[in-house]
């Protein structure tokens, strides 16, 4: 036999090859080819076409009722300037809408970086050109980036401009930004001044359909007026726009309240904390325009702070709001330490301030800087000091002029704070703590999300269901705890047995929530409990020995809504690649009668448990919150007394209760055992 290194030692050596001639690199293919042919250049308005939703945030409802918003700004731009004091706002039934402002108007004449073209042309096609760069021509404006006149004339199927200046109207029509002639000069008006653009979203652009929302423009309009004491906003609408809507046909909105009437009305009918409205107004705050803020909180409801910039809405709120709840916050801990109560103030934060607050912010900066130029967030760092540095010292000599109001409001927030600390004890129960505690280690699989938020635990039947389970469940949100077969019968044990037994002893200390007069519902881990066992008898009969447990031992878990049952399916119906799960033999019947055809054969499947289904089909059936049907167990009020005769007559230890409740039913049983 020979040694290993004889093996290969048997094996001659390779005669030494020529060196073979490098082959020549293929030549690339024709579609590989990169040349400045390639390169698009992309003139005009087509940009904005090619690609809308950088412009104006996507091609939905919000993004096309953003065209009216820039147009309504430009508007609201002129009469914050001192040069317009009306904004007529139009809505008609071919789709389109007409604002109309007694402005300035936008000039006329030939531009001179464009020669024989004129401005008002170049302001409507050209990106990035308009009167907002200089603040000589406007101190504070919504419009900063010179886009959104072209914009709303780009994704505008018909777009039409007059302009009144020097008592001569003008005008000019556009067709996807398309000029469809030269600026007309129609005649000499007496009376008139001022821009109105008329225009119709591109169905191109939008979609077949798309219209405006009456109500909708309309809450955009009115909105402006409250934001500018100064112009008056009238508005009219086609009467079958409006039908059978809250919306009127016409309407006209002056409010020298400014934003105090806006919230007033906002909040009418509402329990407030204190009566009184904390409102003011703040003029050339460091040089800037003004910071206006109305303020309430509110008893019964979340409230919430709508912020505007410029009369621009930020919806994501930005540097001003920072500013805007730096002001309350630290107004409130020093009149707390005025006041003697400083110790009790030590903890509160913004966020409880804010609870129920209901607020309206509006900011006039010169060249504020936005996220995106839809403008939802303000992000100038400036205004965050400018909007603290105005509020602060009219919200200490409102709290001191308002010494009983205070009072209440102190209290209110100091109140949301000490029940901010004591939810967050209460559910930061370390997990790993509970996972210790348990005597079957590894048996729970629990998630990995720390709050009872969201979450949930599955009980299930058996190691084979817990291995599905434990594969086809969503990780960070859903746990798992198998169990071993029927657990105790609560009903007919004694109190020994029941402290004895280990599996109820393990379910409680994963639940964490303690039971009978020990429960709290404050400690439950999780927001819901969901027994999920088979679909057969042997599974009914486990879910109603759980379910009897938690009626007897944590009432209060089914009274609060954490309980559920699971609906696993029965059967698994193919037909080709046609596959629907039944829960049982009825919805078997119905499914094959109404989902599935003649055509092909019909193979029907029974599972025999949920361990029997591959993790995949459980998820999809049984526990993702996408697809999946739950029950939620409940008793009313008026039902305990019934219910829990109910339960001990069936699962009590009086046999003879039990046989006496299947005589009643016995035809019922029967029917049952014959259809299947």
């Amino acid at each position: 036999m020979a040694k290993p290194n004889d093996l290969f030692a048997a094996i001659p050596e390779p005669e030494p090859r020529r060196p073979a001639r490098e082959p020549r690199p293929a030549a690339p293919p024709a579609e590989a080819a990169y040349t400045a042919a390639h390169i698009e250049v992309l003139e005009g308005l087509e940009p904005v076409r090619r690609r809308p939703g950088m412009y104006i945030g996507g091609t939905d409802e919000k993004a096309m009722h953003h065209l009216f918003a820039e147009v309504i700004d430009n508007s609201m731009d002129e009469a914050v300037a001192g040069h317009a004091t009306f904004i007529d706002v139009e809505m008609t039934a071919d789709g389109f809408i007409t604002v109309t402002d007694n402005g300035r108007g936008i000039p006329v004449e030939n531009h001179p970086k464009f020669p024989g073209k004129s401005t008002l042309e170049v302001i409507l096609t050209v990106l990035h050109a308009g009167g907002k760069f200089d603040s000589k021509v406007y101190e504070t404006s919504g419009g900063l980036h010179g886009v959104g006149a072209s914009v709303v004339n780009a994704l505008s199927d018909v777009l039409e401009v007059e302009v009144a200046r020097n008592q001569v109207l003008y005008k000019q029509s556009y067709s996807r930004g398309i000029p469809q002639g030269k600026v007309q000069e129609v005649g000499r008006v007496q009376n008139r001044r001022g821009t109105r653009v008329r225009f119709r979203p591109d169905p191109q652009i939008f979609g077949e359909g798309a219209r405006f929302k009456p109500a909708r423009v309309f809450r955009m309009s009115r909105s402006k007026a409250y934001l500018f004491g100064g112009v008056e906003v009238r508005w009219s609408c086609d009467a079958e726009l409006v039908a059978g809507t809250d919306v009127p046909e016409k309407a006209t909105f002056r409010f020298p309240g400014g934003l105090r009437d806006y919230l007033a009305g906002d909040i009418e009918g509402q329990t407030r904390v204190h009566p009184d409205i904390f409102a003011g107004k703040i003029t050339k705050p460091g040089g800037h325009g003004s910071v206006e803020w109305a303020v309430a909180w509110l008893g019964d409801a979340d409230g919430g702070v709508s912020s505007y910039c410029n009369t621009i809405p930020t919806i994501e709120g930005g540097t001003h709001e920072t500013g805007f709840r730096v002001a309350l916050l630290r107004g409130l801990r020093d009149h707390a330490e005025r006041t003697g109560n400083a110790k009790r103030a030590a903890s509160i934060t913004t966020d409880d301030v804010m609870v129920g607050c209901a607020a309206m912010l509006s900011v006039f900066i010169r060249e504020p800087e936005f996220q995106g130029q839809t403008k939802e967030k303000l992000a100038t760092s400036e205004a965050t000091r400018i909007v603290e540095t105005a509020i602060r010292d009219p919200f200490d000599h409102w709290l001191g002029g308002n010494p009983v109001q205070a009072s209440k409001l102190l209290d209110w927030v100091v109140e949301r704070a000490e029940e901010r600390l004591r939810r967050r004890q209460e559910k930061e129960i370390s997990r790993k703590t509970a996972v210790r505690k348990l005597r079957l280690p590894g048996k729970l699989a629990d998630c990995s999300n720390n709050s009872a938020a969201g979450s949930e635990i599955f009980i299930v039947e058996g190691d084979s269901a817990g291995g599905s389970a434990k594969q086809a469940r969503e990780r960070q949100t859903q746990a798992v705890l198998p169990l071993r077969g029927k657990i105790l019968n609560v009903a007919s044990a004694g109190k020994d047995k029941l402290a004895q037994n280990q599996q109820l002893s393990d379910l409680m200390q994963a639940l964490g929530c303690g039971t009978g007069t020990q429960y709290r519902d404050q400690d439950l881990r999780y927001e819901r409990v969901i027994i999920m066992t088979d679909a057969d008898v042997d599974g009914a009969h486990i879910a109603s020995l759980l379910v009897t447990f938690f009626f007897r031992q944590t009432p209060k878990l089914i009274e609060n809504g954490h309980l559920f049952l699971a609906v696993p399916p029965l059967y698994r119906i193919t037909q080709g690649t046609k596959t629907l799960y039944a829960r049982d033999e009825p919805h078997r019947d119905a499914l094959l009668k109404s989902e599935f055809s003649g055509r092909g054969k019909v193979e029907i499947g029974r599972f025999k448990g949920l361990g029997e289904m591959m993790p995949a089909q459980l998820k999809e059936t049984t526990m993702s919150p996408k697809t999946r049907l739950l029950l939620r167990v409940t008793v009313g009020d008026a039902e305990q007394v019934a219910t829990a005769d109910t339960v001990e007559r069936l699962m009590g230890n009086k046999p003879e209760s039990r046989f006496a409740f299947i005589s009643e039913r016995a035809a019922f049983a029967g029917e049952e055992l014959l259809d299947i």
